[in-house]
């Protein structure tokens, strides 16, 4: 069993310890309605990186978080009135100050990819696990981001061993010319280095 932790803004320490039928144990849970059951027998082999912040470009005031939960009230910031109506998810949603949110069973399909293609396969929601960092294509990411991410990756890779290195990719790869997340301030050599692999 990995030991990794996770900070909670009330400075509260949280280790994300296991993943236990779907939940990562340690992590905060906000349950989305926006998921539904993956095809039979599907192998969840894929993990996704993405970035978002609501409004674009500010972070840690609770918006991404009632997206993802529907609760997004589209009069309180002209942008909102773009997005308000799609119910989009991700399994997991990683805070500026590292806190991590998980949002849908990793058992279950996130809607987070949309129109996909990874190594000749579409609908990568089918066979994925989305992580969200707070962020934006032109903003390096923290130092707690990072070593969440480090945690809670090795923790998928040891309950999904198909998700190896060659298995995990940004947005942008599987939606080109539609998506540029997690963009270019996204370090990817630093993180697959903390993978060790």
């Amino acid at each position: 069993m990995i030991n990794n932790t996770s900070k909670h803004s009330d400075d509260e320490t949280l280790t994300l310890s296991s993943i236990e039928n779907g939940l990562v144990v340690g992590a905060r849970w906000l349950a989305s309605p926006n998921f539904n059951e993956r095809p039979v027998a599907t192998n969840i082999d894929l993990l996704v990186v993405h970035n978002i912040s609501l409004p674009p470009g500010e972070f840690e005031n609770g918006y991404v978080e009632a997206f993802f939960q529907n609760r997004l009230v589209a009069q309180e910031h002209p942008y909102f009135s773009e997005i308000a109506h799609l119910q989009v998810s991700a399994h997991l949603f990683i805070a500026r100050s590292g806190i991590v949110t998980q949002f849908v069973n990793l058992n279950d399909r996130a809607w987070h990819a949309g129109v996909s293609c990874f190594d000749g396969v579409e609908s990568c929601n089918d066979f994925s696990i989305g992580i969200e960092l707070e962020g934006t294509d032109y903003i390096p990411f923290t130092d707690e981001q990072y070593a969440s991410l480090t945690s809670l990756t090795k923790l998928i890779q040891e309950a999904y061993p198909s998700i190896n290195s060659q298995r995990i990719t940004g947005h942008s790869d599987i939606a080109p010319g539609r998506k540029t997340d997690p963009g270019p301030c996204f370090d990817w050599l630093r993180y697959r280095a903390s993978l060790g692999r």
